[in-house]
């Protein structure tokens, strides 16, 4: 998941050992307290992202503490209640003190971790929110002036006031989520939450109720729809949602309510809702990876995003925009390209779009000395002269580019190496790829390699 910090207080050893264990292989730091004291102690010290808290203890009890910790205003994260003698008054009391949630021993690993991601987005996105709100308008416009940017503001503007699910279309890179933004920004919802939902960060065993949310034994695990009531909610990578989630996404929109998995009491879909996906979904429809009926549902209102070298002469506004923004939220010194460095960007062909104009602008100004950028440091930056490039495992590809942009780019061509070398036979690249044929049928489809 990521390089948090998470406190555990429980007075039992075996407990102790066996969370820390669990969750320091899922990539967390763990700091344990066997009791009160042990635990304000590292409160102070380790400055934990979130603490999982146990309610019966020798000393204090889990409820005092807390009360404890609201009351001084000292918690810099969520707090998870975690408790064997469990019952709802209890659970009520701890949420109503400002507890997350509450899970019942023994404990669930699967739900434990679910429950942490959930209560790690929730404050993330909580704090995203308030820096949104507290940011000026411009941080929120459109950067260009070309017909295409001013075209598409346009489209935008006539659109935002209508409750109809919107597709975004674009190249990675291209910055969709800015557009999604955008929509919010002008919607009758901008002041509710806008709440982003990675599809291939869903769990894989339980993705719909990451989703819709969970009712159990009178207690409620909310999932994203819950928490984009009243705003909006983005969710990227729609082309990778499996078969049986667009059946009950379809049926969302068609009835305009959800309801929690274990329950049957629908809830009205009060909210914006915005797909995003880099992929033809057409073709998945044609295909059979994308059910038409859901397709015609988001297809009302497409959006789509031009590629960096389809409005080219955006390129000097955006270099002066990203400048400015790390001189802002960084603090790196201030640059100035020059105008043959912009010429020779404005030529470029971006392949990873706004992303890696972004990403180039931020490592000039850490890296470089002088006060203008000239076109031998724009050339050596974008040439990669650093590397090897007779290397054959590093030629031709841009090691600039986000992870997942970059795994893409090689899955692409490992597979298209693959299939040269068989001849086209996608049933031999399956063996020697290890992978069902199914399965390689769609990553060739989602990545756009055409079987001849």
């Amino acid at each position: 998941m990521s390089n948090r910090h998470i406190l555990v207080v429980d007075d039992e050893p075996d407990i102790r050992s066996l969370v820390k264990e669990i969750l320091e292989d899922e990539g967390f730091n763990v700091a344990v307290a066997e009791n009160a004291a042990k635990a304000r102690q590292l409160v102070d010290s380790f400055s934990p992202d979130l603490i999982l808290l146990d309610i019966w203890m020798p000393d204090i009890d889990g409820i005092t503490l807390l009360k404890e910790w609201q009351e001084n205003n000292i918690l810099s994260g969520p707090v998870v209640m975690m408790s064997g003698h469990g019952n709802v008054e209890t659970a009520v009391e701890a949420t109503r003190l400002g507890a997350y949630d509450f899970i019942e021993k023994p404990l669930s690993i699967a739900k434990l971790l679910l429950t942490i991601k959930h209560a790690l987005e929730t404050t993330s996105l909580l704090q995203e929110n308030l820096q949104l709100q507290h940011a000026t308008t411009s941080k929120l416009e459109l950067i260009g002036k070309s017909k295409k940017i001013s075209d598409l503001r346009n489209q935008i503007s006539r659109i935002a006031s209508h409750d109809t699910p919107v597709l975004i279309n674009g190249e990675s890179g291209t910055d969709k989520e800015l557009f999604a933004r955008y929509i919010h920004s002008l919607s009758k919802y901008n002041e509710g939450p806008f709440i982003p939902i990675s599809i291939s960060a869903l769990g894989k065993d339980h993705a719909e109720t990451e989703l819709f949310g969970l009712e159990t034994n009178n207690q409620l695990q909310e999932g994203y729809f819950d928490r984009a009531k009243g705003g909006t909610l983005y969710i990227k990578d729609i082309g990778e949602l499996n078969i049986a989630l667009q059946s009950r996404l379809h049926d969302v929109l068609e009835t305009k309510k959800y309801t929690h998995i274990g329950s049957s009491e629908p809830i009205e879909l009060d909210m914006r809702i915005i797909v995003a996906t880099r992929l033809n979904i057409e073709s998945l429809v044609k295909e059979g990876y994308f059910r038409d009926d859901l397709y015609y549902q988001l297809n009302i209102l497409p959006i789509n995003i031009p590629a960096l070298r389809e409005h080219y002469e955006d390129v000097p506004v955006l270099l002066e925009y990203f400048v400015n923004h790390y001189i802002e939220t960084e603090g790196l010194p201030y640059r100035k390209f020059s105008m043959a460095a912009q010429n020779r960007l404005r030529s470029y062909h971006w392949p990873g779009n706004i992303r890696e104009l972004k990403n180039l602008v931020q490592r000039l100004l850490i890296l470089g000395n002088e006060e203008n950028i000239t076109i031998d440091e724009v050339e050596s930056r974008l040439g990669n002269k650093d590397i090897n490039q007779n290397s054959a495992v590093t030629e031709g590809f841009n090691f600039d580019l986000p992870l997942r942009d970059a795994r893409e780019n090689f899955e692409k061509a490992y597979l298209e190496y693959q299939l040269k070398k068989a001849k086209g036979s996608v049933s031999k690249v399956a063996n020697v790829v290890g992978m069902e044929r199914t399965h390689l049928y769609r990553k060739l489809k989602m990545l756009g390699i055409e079987l001849k």
